[in-house]
């Protein structure tokens, strides 16, 4: 674990790895090897979910990554019915992939889950009418229960949540208005607030927006590869968090985005 005062946090999601796709992110990944204590994948490590994909991925992060990874899968790692085989093969290479589990590293602690669509605040779907709608309701209320139970393991000063799914629609705002309740879920928001989360990252909404905040203040970062290389096109598609170690702030979340700021990521 690091010394020093702060705990830095790389974050980056959809990053697509295809069957063409070997060394696509080498120098992604070398280079947060040198600035960060973790790298997180919020989804969508693979373009069709097959498993020639992840060895791809598996190859670049055991020969570039010299960190802990933490991962969630997205939509796209279940698209060939293989999801099993590309989870196992990314473990394989060193990668914990979370789904309504939790981890510590240090003072840190991280939860997460894939999530699901549904939609945001009063707009969301309610389970109502034929049962086709009514499971796809209960879906996204399941991720809810197992981000609200992985948090609620966590005994840290930090917590820190990975999705794929986006828990609110700022984040998603530049997509077409037509197809936001399919990007993410106003259900993924309450356990946000209720555990006084620190921040959390998702991808998924690839035309969205870099950062938004819950009803409660805590800081939500879109990490999408498409966003990050929109939104600061000079620098290497990836977020850098750093949260401080020492005494606790005034006002843990604004100090936790002041540093974010100063961040040469951001």
């Amino acid at each position: 674990m690091p010394t020093s005062p702060v705990f830095r946090i790389a974050a980056v999601a959809d990053i697509h790895y295809g069957k063409h796709s070997g060394g696509a992110h080498r120098s992604l990944f070398d280079e947060v090897s040198e600035t960060a204590d973790v790298l997180l994948l919020c989804g969508d490590l693979t373009d069709y979910g097959l498993p020639e994909e992840a060895e791809l991925l598996a190859h670049d992060l055991r020969e570039h990554l010299h960190i802990p990874v933490l991962a969630v899968l997205g939509n796209h790692d279940f698209e060939s019915g293989q999801v099993e085989a590309v989870r196992e093969i990314v473990e394989g290479a060193g990668v914990e992939i979370l789904d309504g589990t939790c981890t510590t590293l240090g003072e840190v602690g991280f939860a997460g889950v894939r999530g699901f669509g549904g939609g945001f605040g009063r707009r969301a779907l309610s389970p109502w009418g034929e049962p086709a709608w009514k499971a796809l309701v209960q879906e996204a209320v399941e991720e809810e229960l197992k981000l609200e139970k992985a948090l609620s393991h966590l005994d840290t000063r930090h917590h820190v949540v990975l999705l794929h799914y986006a828990p609110i629609r700022a984040t998603v705002v530049g997509e077409p208005e037509e197809i936001m309740p399919f990007l993410g879920s106003s259900r993924l928001e309450g356990p946000l607030n209720r555990y006084g989360v620190t921040c959390a990252f998702h991808g998924h909404a690839h035309a969205g927006t870099p950062e938004g905040k819950t009803a409660n203040g805590v800081p939500v970062f879109n990490v999408s590869v498409p966003v990050l290389e929109r939104a600061y096109p000079d620098h290497p598609p990836y977020r850098l968090f750093e949260l401080p170690l020492e005494e606790p702030p005034s006002n843990g979340h604004l100090d936790a985005e002041e540093r974010l700021a100063r961040s040469a990521r951001t």
